[in-house]
């Protein structure tokens, strides 16, 4: 009696997988605990893309206007609030960053230049961010297309490889299509 018909053994097989790298050696399996890459930090793309919009149009609409101290008190606000709203859109690796890159405001009302650098350096950071994210989306893409080439290479019958297990040399006829079942006259 076989270990699977008895029932023993027949439950205790695990299934693994790996994942083969364009190199064709496996991949290592990422570490659930850590982010993989940019695009697994931030935890809502939408949000954090349409409060970097806001910022950059912002920092457009006050480049050329002169603030009263009432209109950088505010925009002093805004920012803080952009801030605090951008961090819960991300992982804590990048709330760190983004933390220790922002530009804190004291009591006072900031300056007209110290807000306009303020904004500019976080429309920078939040650009940075993005090509982060494009770039890493992009390598994604190269690395799925290139391990569809490889699998695609390594099928049988595929261009280079030798025909399938019970293929006969002369199964396939110049236009590719094999030969039909049925009595020859």
């Amino acid at each position: 009696m076989s270990a699977e018909t008895s029932g023993e053994g027949f439950h205790d097989r695990t299934e693994t997988r790996q994942v083969i790298g364009p190199d064709g050696g496996p991949v290592p399996e990422p570490d659930e605990d850590e982010p993989t890459s940019v695009t697994d930090l931030v935890e809502q793309p939408a949000k954090v893309m349409r409060i970097g919009s806001m910022i950059r149009q912002l920092l457009e609409e006050v480049k050329a206007a002169p603030l009263d101290a009432a209109s950088r008190a505010r925009l002093a606000e805004i920012h803080r609030t952009s801030v605090k709203e951008l961090e819960d859109g991300l992982a804590p690796e990048l709330i760190d960053e983004l933390e220790r890159l922002s530009l804190p405001f004291g009591e006072q009302t900031p300056s007209d230049d110290e807000l306009r650098i303020a904004q500019a350096q976080l429309v920078g950071w939040l650009e940075g961010l993005f090509h982060g994210i494009q770039t890493a989306i992009y390598a994604q893409q190269v690395a799925a297309q290139s391990q569809l080439q490889q699998m695609r290479r390594a099928l049988p019958g595929a261009p280079g490889q030798p025909p399938g297990p019970g293929a006969h040399p002369g199964d396939q006829t110049r236009g590719g299509e094999g030969h039909g079942g049925g009595m020859y006259l």
